[in-house]
């Protein structure tokens, strides 16, 4: 079985660890007599060798320094860099609310020309409406301690899912049938929210599937969204998590188009959730 996402990340931090380990062992140092020449308590050194904690850009020029291999720095800064790229915390982006998490994602969705997206739990963004998505949106706040600007952050939302409505793109979108049941905002939240979704599977840009429950062809995924086979983000109750190696890739690929295979599309897809609609109360 594949890595999880967050198991990922992991690895590229302790791959950091270990090549901090082999400079100061290299230096013949031990972890006090690093943490003597950088001024630093012991425990902060163990933590950073070990993985536990990760390094600043200044804790990295300073580990290299004081392993007498300055040149060492720039490196490993770059690849900490990229560690942290895979990984982006929601309490850290959230910290001034959400608005500034969906505008943030404008330029990715803009040079995206296919996009696969699948979405186990809610509604995907892009297919959202105003009411579900501020509804959604603070519940998140609510859940996360962050500023509760979901009614800014919805209205970014849409701003960015008229991209659905542009030529040239396609946008392949599975949805668990499960999701169309989970109630947010209300039953006239849903009515409104699984009415559109009627609509815009008419779309020309749009594939919608639905992975029926007592069927599906996998067990439910994270969710997850692939832009142009080059990226994968990878949603996560704490954070999103990017993959950029070409295998992970290819397997969200293959994973997409396996449940795809066994979703309901077209007329069948659409009677999927005129019965959600019709078991609203």
């Amino acid at each position: 079985m594949a890595a999880s996402p967050s198991a990922r990340v992991q690895e590229a931090r302790d791959r950091i660890a270990a090549r901090l380990r082999a400079l100061r062992s290299d230096a013949g140092l031990t972890g006090q007599e690093l943490a003597a020449r950088t001024g630093w308590q012991g425990s902060k050194v163990s933590r950073m060798q070990s993985g536990r904690s990760q390094p600043s850009e200044d804790d990295i020029r300073t580990w290299c320094q004081a392993c007498d291999a300055p040149n060492e720095a720039d490196d490993l800064i770059a690849a900490a860099r990229q560690a942290q790229q895979l990984y982006t915390e929601w309490r850290r982006v959230q910290r001034t609310g959400l608005r500034g998490v969906q505008q943030s994602r404008q330029a990715l969705y803009e040079q995206t020309k296919v996009m696969r997206v699948y979405c186990s739990n809610v509604i995907p963004g892009m297919l959202q409406t105003r009411a579900y998505a501020t509804a959604l949106l603070s519940r998140i706040a609510r859940f996360s301690g962050t500023p509760d600007d979901s009614a800014a952050a919805a209205e970014a939302r849409l701003e960015r899912s008229q991209i659905i409505r542009r030529a040239g793109r396609q946008f392949l979108i599975l949805i668990e049938e499960g999701a169309l049941r989970r109630q947010l905002g209300g039953p006239d939240v849903m009515a409104e929210q699984l009415g559109y979704l009627l609509q815009v599977a008419s779309l020309p840009s749009v594939t919608l599937g639905i992975v029926p429950a007592k069927a599906g062809p996998l067990w439910p995924l994270e969710t997850f969204t692939v832009f142009d086979n080059e990226q994968v983000t990878v949603e996560l109750l704490t954070a999103a998590v990017t993959i950029t190696t070409p295998s992970e890739i290819a397997q969200y690929v293959a994973a997409h188009e396996e449940l795809s295979a066994g979703a309901a599309h077209g007329p069948r897809a659409l009677r999927l959730i005129a019965q959600a609609v019709s078991v609203l109360a």
